[in-house]
């Protein structure tokens, strides 16, 4: 549980439009913890100018379906950008499948270590994933406090907004679980 009481692990963070001049605008962030130490989650919906294959061309592993190969990677955040992480569906031992993997409760698995990327390039890793370099990251209490002063939304994640849906929708589904038009927000926060 977060300092607060609630917590947001398997869930969307929906930035406000009041973050237009943030690194996080019109940002949706999956978030793979949240604890009272902080959080960690991956933005789903900014894509970089590196595609899968030059990625694995960089860690010298071919990978050869061309599907997989032309996926965006994605700006995962500001912290350890040089670092990918790749979020996937469950495997169906999760735990011992990769060297480091952290399976969401509830929800899906992020993997930092390099055998996930090999198993991919043989064809046998997870069906679904989204690769980011970087993520974002929270110290204790710093979510929290930005929840407070209207910065996020948030909702139940689905992996049919992560996987299934064109990047450039991400944003305006994410709000739609919450019965949200993009259109209905203000970009001035309002306090009673």
């Amino acid at each position: 549980m977060a300092a607060d009481g609630i917590n947001l692990t398997n869930q969307f963070l929906i930035a406000m439009p009041g973050m237009a001049e943030d690194a996080f605008a019109g940002a949706v962030i999956y978030l793979c913890e949240h604890s009272e130490k902080g959080a960690l989650g991956l933005v789903i919906n900014k894509p970089i100018d590196i595609t899968l294959k030059n990625l694995f061309e960089k860690v010298d592993l071919a990978l050869d379906e061309e599907g997989l190969g032309a996926q965006p990677v994605f700006y995962g955040g500001p912290v350890q950008t040089e670092r990918g992480f790749v979020l996937h569906d469950r495997q169906n031992d999760d735990a011992s499948a990769y060297n480091s993997t952290l399976s969401v409760p509830g929800g899906l698995s992020m993997t930092t270590s390099k055998d996930v990327l090999e198993a991919l390039a043989n064809g046998q890793g997870p069906k679904r994933v989204l690769i980011t370099l970087g993520y974002s990251g929270w110290s204790a209490g710093q979510l929290e406090e930005e929840l407070g002063r209207n910065n996020w939304l948030t909702v139940d994640a689905t992996p049919e907004i992560i996987f299934d849906t064109p990047v450039a929708d991400r944003y305006r589904r994410a709000l739609a679980e919450l019965g949200i038009d993009p259109r209905m927000l203000s970009t001035e926060a309002g306090h009673a």
